[in-house]
């Protein structure tokens, strides 16, 4: 991901100015991130390390998730409905 993508990511999901480490900016990072590598994924089934990863910020991702959910319902509400995690 380069640095402007990860700025414009920042920016859409931040709480406020200078904001980069809320759950709502990790988990757009690591969503990006996973869709990213899914997509690699599907031309390279043989990548067991990347799958690995994969897997790795799948797990994280659900960790925040779970923690945002926990404190803040309606936030996580909005988050899943934005970047489309949830069917």
């Amino acid at each position: 991901m380069d640095k402007a993508k990860k700025q414009e990511i920042i920016g859409a999901y931040q709480r406020k100015e200078a904001d980069t480490g809320s759950p709502e900016v990790q988990i757009a990072l690591l969503t990006e991130r996973i869709n990213h590598l899914t997509e690699h994924l599907k031309t390279h089934q043989q990548d067991d390390h990347s799958r690995r990863g994969l897997l790795q910020m799948v797990g994280r991702r659900r960790g925040l998730l779970d923690y945002l959910k926990k404190t803040n319902l309606e936030g996580y509400r909005e988050l899943i409905a934005k970047l489309n995690i949830r069917k």
